[in-house]
């Protein structure tokens, strides 16, 4: 395919890759194209002036006219831009189509010769730096990444926990809390739930990073920020780490369920709010929802499912059978072939001993309530 760039015209395309390779000369699309061919998820674009006659073949776009005009298209299509042109020249090109950290995609430059590839935009939220890191490994290039965290070696606050799945709260404090870490400023740290091996240095924790048992501790240390990993709601008083905080929620609660034929989306969702509101818990440490086989195409479950985003974990009557429960039911055994569901599916994904809430029947729908321990 070829593209003929227009001032203002967009373009759609079909991605095949998670990254765009861009180059523009011919040492450029010499690299490009030996990177296309070697590293996964890539798809490439060079211009017609270099074109081999193998293109179509190997999927490759080739585009005539200014790249500059390619890149808006790119920045809606890619995960990630890959480019082989100067770096101030990349600037200036990206420089009217930049929002968020939140929402940019990564954006890497590698120089002509492939000597050394730098991390531009999105370094952390948008995986530049590590997409950066991958390359330069493949290439035998130099990686250039110049974020504080990563350079200091210390914990990347907007990527803590990001790897487990750990979602924040708000990332309203994102960049003062960053500001203290990298600037070692006393901050706490109090982990109540999830995954605890996540400092991946070979080096102790900085001195100024303290790990606390309890958020009332860290309250009395009177740190500059904290770093709070819980799928608790806070009282009033803990809030008060937030005033220059992140609070990290881990994927911990395990949400077995049964429900009758046809149960509607809303009324299984109310149930779970309701109960998670009672117990003081977030709804954003919920990993998944548990039943059995029979349920695996409820509508209601697989809805839920997919609006949050959990897994949807089901179990043969056999595998449910095996659990000890509290309260066997022969109704339950009658219709299902299981003499329970929500309790032994809770206990089987969460492997806890012990439930937070045995078996709550609410309507049509009945809940059990695992926590994941790490």
């Amino acid at each position: 395919m070829t593209l003929v760039l227009a001032e203002g015209k967009q373009f759609s395309l079909q991605p095949t890759g998670s990254y765009a390779v861009v180059a523009i000369t011919k040492h450029g699309v010499e690299l490009a194209r030996n990177l296309h061919s070697t590293f996964p998820q890539t798809d490439l674009f060079y211009m017609t002036k270099f074109e081999r006659g193998d293109e179509t073949e190997r999927n490759i776009t080739l585009f005539e006219g200014n790249v500059r005009m390619l890149l808006p298209s790119l920045f809606q299509s890619y995960k990630g831009i890959v480019m082989i042109i100067s770096l101030g020249a990349v600037v200036r090109m990206i420089a009217p189509l930049l929002k968020d950290k939140k929402t940019d995609p990564a954006v890497v430059v590698i120089d002509d010769k492939g000597n050394h590839v730098i991390s531009v935009l999105s370094g952390h939220l948008g995986g530049a730096n590590e997409l950066t890191k991958e390359l330069a490994d493949h290439l035998n290039a130099t990686p250039v990444i110049t974020t504080a965290s990563d350079v200091q070696k210390t914990i990347p606050v907007d990527l803590f926990g990001r790897k487990f799945g750990w979602v924040w709260d708000s990332a309203e404090k994102l960049t003062p809390v960053s500001a203290s870490v990298v600037n070692e400023e006393p901050v706490a740290i109090v982990q109540e739930s999830g995954e605890r091996n996540w400092w991946n240095y070979n080096k102790p924790l900085p001195s100024h990073l303290t790990v606390y048992e309890t958020m009332e501790e860290a309250i009395h240390a009177k740190p500059k920020a904290a770093l709070l990993v819980t799928h608790r709601l806070l009282s009033n008083e803990e809030q008060q780490l937030l005033h220059n905080g992140v609070l990290y929620r881990p994927k911990v609660i395990a949400l077995g369920i049964g429900c009758n034929r046809g149960t509607s989306l809303d009324e299984i969702e109310q149930v779970i709010q309701k109960t998670l509101e009672e117990l003081k818990f977030s709804i954003k440490s919920v990993k998944a929802i548990c039943s059995i086989d029979l349920k695996k195409d409820e509508e209601g479950l697989v809805a839920l499912a997919k609006k949050y985003q959990w897994d949807f974990t089901y179990y043969t009557p056999e595998q449910l059978n095996s659990v000890n429960i509290e309260t066997p039911s022969d109704t339950v055994f009658k219709y299902t072939g299981a003499y329970a569901v929500s309790e032994p599916a809770a206990r089987l994904y969460s492997g806890a001993d012990s439930l937070v809430i045995t078996k709550k029947k609410s309507g049509n729908v009945t809940l059990s309530v695992a926590l994941i321990s790490h």
